[in-house]
């Protein structure tokens, strides 16, 4: 009897730790529950660090959203119990986040920030609602030179001048990457009275980014008086951003903009998931794959900057890295089969041609570049 007492105590801690207040579902009870109503579902473990700093602001939601009333049901799937109904529901790891709306084949992924008030945009803007109660997460004061559209101001400002708005939705991880660089680059234009920099939230004003033809987030679009004139698909950096501005503005760009874009680059670029496919498109290509708190890669650094800074201005040679710590790298250095840091491999024309593993000083990585640059000009 007090064996079984401790274990349904084990039993109550374990469901209370991942949300009392949320619905909890198995293989058996999931098809026939989403069917009806729609459900916001966390499929986790139970060891899971990320599920269980999720877990408060999970059981927020569930206490929120799970009444008679609601439109939604906030619900979880334990998957160390549920192995073949995770494995069904294309979970490979904790937590995943997706909202059904028309039954078991209709879940969409959330892949936003994980607190509250982004977690009930996302369910507004799936079910096309208003979020309950009309609570907004406070917006904070906008950085000088970012023009932050609502429907009157877009429709006021922007059928006269040249505008650069990023159309945007708020659970989007590429524009919550982005939105840094994007204030920068209202930074860089906030005293060039010939262009705006600004943003507009297409879970508020629907209509307007449909009139753009907005299908997908970021949608980056130059519009003068109102009219569409070009969509930006470069490279995501401030520097990439400033050109393209400067080139559509022509003889409007100010002098500062001009000057500004001769700045000396960086002798290392710095590249991410979204950026690496276009980096090593072309020409030789050797990335550095790191951590920062690795020691090697730390005492690498001099050098390596040293090595960047040989072949600035080479039109055949890019020295770039990758930091495989940050969330947006993790699946790019599994990809590339990175297993240890630091790992030197050199790219020709988009295919990983080799792993530099030689003496990691200044002539020897010159060296090891130059030879495959003179086997390429045979």
């Amino acid at each position: 009897m007090l064996y079984l007492l401790v274990l349904t105590s084990v039993v109550s801690v374990s469901t209370e730790d991942h949300g009392s207040n949320t619905l909890t579902l198995t293989a058996d009870t999931f098809p026939l529950a989403v069917q009806g109503n729609p459900h916001f579902i966390m499929f986790f473990a139970p060891w899971c660090g990320h599920c269980k700093r999720l877990s408060p602001t999970w059981d927020d939601l569930g206490k929120k959203y799970n009444t008679e009333k609601a439109e939604i049901v906030v619900g979880k799937v334990d998957c160390t119990q549920h192995t073949a109904l995770c494995s069904s529901q294309d979970v490979t790891g904790y937590p995943t986040l997706k909202l059904f709306t028309k039954g078991i084949q209709n879940g969409v992924k959330y892949r936003g920030p994980r607190d509250l008030a982004s977690l009930e945009r996302f369910i507004a803007e799936q079910l096309g609602t208003e979020v309950q109660d009309g609570e907004h997460e406070s917006v904070p004061e906008a950085l000088t030179g970012l023009v932050e559209h609502t429907d009157a101001t877009f429709k006021t400002m922007v059928p006269n001048g040249k505008h650069f708005i990023k159309f945007y939705a708020p659970w989007c991880g590429h524009c919550q990457r982005l939105a840094p660089t994007w204030e920068s680059l209202a930074k860089s234009f906030e005293h060039d009275k010939s262009v705006t920099i600004g943003k507009l939230d297409c879970t508020q004003f629907r209509d307007i980014c449909h009139e753009y033809e907005v299908k997908g987030y970021p949608t980056l679009l130059w519009i003068e008086d109102g009219k569409k004139i070009e969509k930006y698909t470069g490279d995501r950096s401030h520097e990439d951003l400033k050109k393209f501005a400067v080139r559509l503005l022509g003889d409007d760009a100010g002098v500062q903009q001009k000057e500004d874009l001769r700045e000396p680059q960086p002798p290392v670029t710095v590249l991410t998931s979204e950026n690496f496919e276009n980096a090593i498109e072309q020409g030789c290509t050797l990335v550095k794959f790191f951590a920062p708190w690795c020691g090697h890669c730390k005492r690498m650094a001099p050098t390596y900057d040293e090595l960047g800074r040989k072949f600035v201005g080479h039109d055949q040679v890019k020295i770039a890295k990758v930091d495989c710590t940050l969330e947006v790298n993790r699946s790019l250095c599994s990809e590339q089969n990175v297993n240890g840091f630091p790992t030197l491999y050199l790219y020709k024309n988009a295919n990983q041609i080799g792993e530099y593993n030689g003496d990691r000083s200044l002539d020897d990585m010159v060296s090891f570049i130059t030879r495959h640059l003179e086997h390429d000009e045979l």
